[in-house]
């Protein structure tokens, strides 16, 4: 029997996120399933020409599109359009709050992003969220989702000894507190991730401390000027946007690996892929207590976040880090970490949850939302 077809259109490039999550679901479905990736490449408008053009020559029976962007959602409407064809969407954040939340976008960005995430929902068969709080939301709003959070491959993230890259950037006989993320700069808030590990520092520097930042992003200029100004040039190491098969050296420089998400819907609704790669490295994670963080890790692992912008977030941070300075022992849970990742995050168990997915809308079961959808907010 010849396999179904499918196309996977990644609103992003092959080095991203949704790249590596298109991958490693096409790595473990390929045995069941014929999958070609697209990939976004050029402006807007081209990226949707050139995904129909996959989708027209690839005829699937499903078309699967990672994130809610405009060219992987307008591409697979259109040939759904005209041809009969079963649309996933696969979402990891709800794109009206978030945006509305930075400050990033006009009142006409905003107005177009909440016709998207609508014309999203309505016009998919089926959606997948990467939170049970996102899941829970949309439930609200009478749109059914499935389940399948950020992941990570446990063979490619272990813990493992870094003592010659901790050599190299003068972590030696630090505790090294480090975090990986884009680094956004919100007009609105004055804020971007990681602006509270700079302040954290400052507040631990009596501390045997020091921060580590992976990342770029606008914020990234915000950041290195606040530590200067705050005469932390020897304890903050920036190390830029690295390659995804350099993080498993360079996360296991981190004795602890912050995951700050705020407490709004937009960050509640979150996972993040940064904490499956933290657990999964063996790393002892600090995360605010929010969304789906606050179910899969353990409460001495969780500090309490207030609102979208927290000024005392960092002084709780650093209590919390003076009690675990006091008592090093605790630090020392990698096989705990690494157990949360495997149950929760594993890519063997979440393409188990997607192949289910694609199972049943091969088979005709919608579960997509209509237009009731305009009106819930």
């Amino acid at each position: 029997m010849e396999r179904p077809a499918l196309v996977f259109l990644v609103n992003g490039d092959a080095s991203g996120a949704m790249g590596i999550r298109a991958r490693s679901f096409e790595q473990r479905l390929r045995d069941e399933f014929r999958i070609e990736i697209a990939y976004r490449a050029g402006n807007k408008v081209q990226a949707i020409g050139q995904m129909f053009c996959v989708l027209m020559r690839v005829r699937p029976t499903v078309c699967y599109v990672f994130d809610m962007g405009f060219s992987g959602v307008i591409a697979a409407a259109l040939y759904r359009s005209m041809l009969r064809c079963r649309t996933i969407v696969d979402t990891g954040d709800a794109i009206y709050e978030l945006s509305r939340l930075s400050g990033s976008r006009g009142p006409v960005g905003l107005w177009l992003t909440r016709l998207l995430e609508w014309f999203t929902l309505w016009s998919s068969d089926r959606v997948v969220v990467r939170s049970h709080p996102h899941q829970e939301l949309l439930a609200m709003r009478g749109v059914a989702a499935d389940v399948v959070p950020d992941g990570v491959d446990t063979h490619q993230f272990f813990p493992r000894v870094a003592d010659e890259l901790r050599r190299k950037y003068a972590l030696d006989g630090s505790i090294v507190i480090g975090l990986l993320g884009s680094l956004i700069w919100s007009p609105a808030l004055q804020i971007c991730y990681g602006w509270e590990l700079i302040e954290l520092i400052d507040r631990l520097r009596d501390r045997p401390v020091k921060g580590v930042v992976i990342g770029d992003g606008s914020g990234l200029p915000h950041l290195k000027a606040r530590s200067v100004s705050l005469n932390l040039e020897d304890r903050v190491v920036f190390l830029g946007r690295l390659p995804y098969d350099e993080l498993p050296y360079y996360l296991n420089i981190m004795d602890i690996c912050l995951s700050t998400q705020t407490n709004d819907t937009a960050g509640q609704v979150r996972t993040t892929g940064k904490l499956p790669l933290y657990l999964a490295s063996g790393r002892f994670v600090l995360s605010t207590d929010v969304g789906e963080a606050a179910r899969v890790l353990p409460p001495e692992m969780l500090v309490s976040y207030n609102g979208t912008k927290d000024p005392d977030y960092p002084h709780r941070l650093a209590d919390r880090i003076q009690a675990l300075l006091n008592e090093p022992g605790r630090l020392q849970q990698q096989a705990v970490s690494v157990a949360i990742a495997q149950r929760n995050f594993e890519y063997d168990i979440l393409a188990a949850k997607v192949r289910r997915t694609i199972q049943e809308s091969i088979r005709g079961s919608s579960r997509s939302p209509k237009a009731e959808v305009l009106d819930s907010r």
